[in-house]
């Protein structure tokens, strides 16, 4: 008896998804591409919203600004669910090793004191801050337009969990389970945060989902992330605080790779047309004098006499960031 053996070659009659061979052609498509393009519903809505009867239930007019394909809006790292959950849980990985190292070793014992309260004061109470960012970029993924940008925006809601929960453990390792509770009274009565809670309130309320984009993404965090991770963050390793910056790893890195997301959005959406620079410009211009009015409190704190320095650096750094991306402020 012989056997013969050979292989045959099968061509697949299709390389990927109908609505994506409309857009990139029948050829193998990543897995970004299939899990965000054209994902969004257009049609076949059985009712509009009772809250809401004059709109769609997904309506492009929920923005001002206008794209020709919100498509364009796209992620240049290419997050979907599996790539985002595996870079963040490599991110993960690396900050509870910082943690459990400090605690195995009792390094937050060694801080000097003065550096101690001082991350107490700034850091703990900015979980709240942070639940702000979670609530605005939660509904920018309800009520946003395209998979492009809603996606995205539902994993920096996420993310923003992560920062707050980074920052509560910060506390406990600190000054314990009382750091919370303390963090919480200066968060709603406080003079210093007074400033920074009523702002963040006031975004908790706009409307126009672009609009929170810009001054909770772009102006908030692109004014308080560098003052906190970048400017504190060296004056805590300078002074005995190296412990403190281990704690603060996960922010320094994420905050580096969302700006870079961020001003990917804002460079596609100014370029579109005069029009939308000039609205994304304008509220760029409305929402940077409250976003350093909130933070001058904090910068005083955290740098005395240096503190009118670091917010006019830190100001000079965005406005070249916004320029970069096509704005005028």
């Amino acid at each position: 008896m012989q056997i013969d053996l050979r292989t045959v070659s099968i061509k697949p009659l299709r390389h990927t998804f109908d609505h994506i061979a409309r857009r990139f052609g029948d050829k193998p498509a990543s897995r970004y591409q299939e899990g965000t393009y054209d994902i969004q519903q257009t049609d076949i809505f059985h009712y509009r919203p009772l809250w809401e009867p004059e709109r769609k239930l997904f309506d492009k007019a929920r923005t001002q600004v206008e794209m020709k394909d919100w498509y364009d809006l796209k992620d240049p790292r290419q997050f979907y669910y599996g790539a985002w959950t595996i870079a963040r849980s490599r991110q993960q990985d690396a900050a509870e090793s910082c943690f459990d190292m400090i605690e195995d070793r009792q390094l937050g014992d060694i801080i000097p004191a003065e550096v101690r309260q001082m991350a107490l004061d700034i850091l703990v109470p900015m979980r709240h801050v942070e639940w702000g960012g979670n609530m605005g970029n939660s509904y920018i993924s309800a009520y946003g337009y395209g998979t492009a940008i809603t996606q995205p925006c539902l994993y920096h809601a996420m993310d923003h969990l992560a920062v707050a929960q980074y920052l509560t453990r910060i506390g406990l390792v600190l000054d314990g389970p009382a750091s919370l509770d303390k963090a919480k009274d200066a968060w709603m009565q406080g003079a210093m945060w007074q400033p920074m809670r009523q702002h963040v309130e006031n975004l908790l309320v706009l409307q126009d989902w672009f609009e929170i984009f810009v001054a909770q993404n772009l102006v908030l965090e692109g004014l308080a992330y560098p003052m906190l991770y970048d400017y504190l963050d060296g004056d805590f390793s300078a002074n005995g605080g190296t412990a403190i910056s281990m704690m603060t790893r996960f922010m320094a890195e994420w905050s580096t790779e969302t700006a870079k997301w961020v001003d990917a959005q804002i460079k596609v959406a100014a370029a579109e047309s005069p029009e939308n620079a000039a609205l994304l410009s304008a509220w760029v211009r409305q929402y940077r004098a409250p976003t350093l009015a909130a933070l001058a409190p904090l910068a005083a704190r955290a740098f005395g006499d240096k503190a009118g320095d670091v917010l006019a650096e830190v100001t000079s750094q965005f406005n070249a960031r916004c320029a970069k991306a096509g704005l005028s402020v």
